[in-house]
């Protein structure tokens, strides 16, 4: 048989196992608990199968492109030897990836939706669609600015512990000043960013930097560039709201 046919297989049955908890406790809760039955079985059926199938080609996908081409992108860089790229190419993976992303995107809209109900904003549709595209973009560079620092960071072999903290630090005092109605929503945009796009490819560049680098961890100094994404959104957002209300 096919190796990649198996190894296929292999995949299915992994992401069968993933999602099985989720599907139990689904149909715990519909047939125990709440004691009513399943509205369409046959597309309910369906459906799950296809999830799985998804899953199963995103993971593999994954294994095929995203990560190999990411790890390579970075022996690239790292044996070219300039760092000026190797930051640019940092900050547009970062930027395009999060700008890219369903999860934002979707948030986006019902953050411009809200705003616009809580009087933000006008709600009108060029006002909304304006106010969704800015929370983007201010998200995306956010993130690109991230990736920037982090693979500063990996270069350099400094603790990541050190940025983290001083990202949290950033937040909180950020919280204080930022409208309420913003915070929320800024919160959330640290969650969102981190999402099937943009953790593949910055994962796999953060190692494959470490490991082309002499002396350096990839499990200590390779990891870590999605945690630091997750900071920076929030306190970009809250500025973001600040500058819009204001």
């Amino acid at each position: 048989m096919n190796e990649q046919f198996v190894a296929f297989l292999r995949a299915l049955k992994d992401s069968l196992r993933d999602l099985l908890p989720i599907f139990l406790v689904v149909g715990f809760f519909q047939l125990v608990v709440l004691r009513q039955s399943f509205p369409d079985p046959g597309e309910l059926i369906s459906g799950m199968l296809l999830v799985v199938l998804g899953l199963t080609l995103f993971v593999r996908g994954l294994e095929l492109g995203l990560f190999p081409i990411g790890e390579n992108m970075a022996y690239a860089f790292a044996r070219k030897g300039s760092v000026g790229w190797l930051l640019a190419f940092a900050f547009a993976l970062g930027f395009g990836t999060t700008v890219a992303e369903p999860a934002l995107i979707a948030v986006a809209e019902e953050a411009a939706e809200v705003a616009a109900r809580g009087g933000v904003i006008e709600d009108r549709r060029e006002a909304r669609d304006d106010y969704a595209l800015g929370l983007r973009l201010t998200v995306a560079l956010s993130v690109g600015f991230a990736i920037l620092i982090g693979v500063f960071r990996i270069i350099k072999g400094w603790p990541v512990h050190w940025l983290i903290m001083g990202g949290y630090i950033g937040v909180v005092i950020m919280t204080a000043f930022a409208p309420e109605e913003i915070i929320g929503i800024a919160y959330d945009s640290g969650g969102v960013t981190t999402s099937t796009i943009t953790v593949p490819l910055v994962t796999a560049l953060g190692v494959g930097l470490a490991m082309s680098i002499e002396g350096r961890n990839p499990l200590v100094d390779g990891f870590g560039l999605i945690a630091f994404a997750s900071l920076t959104p929030m306190i970009f957002v809250m500025v973001y709201g600040m500058v819009v209300g204001g």
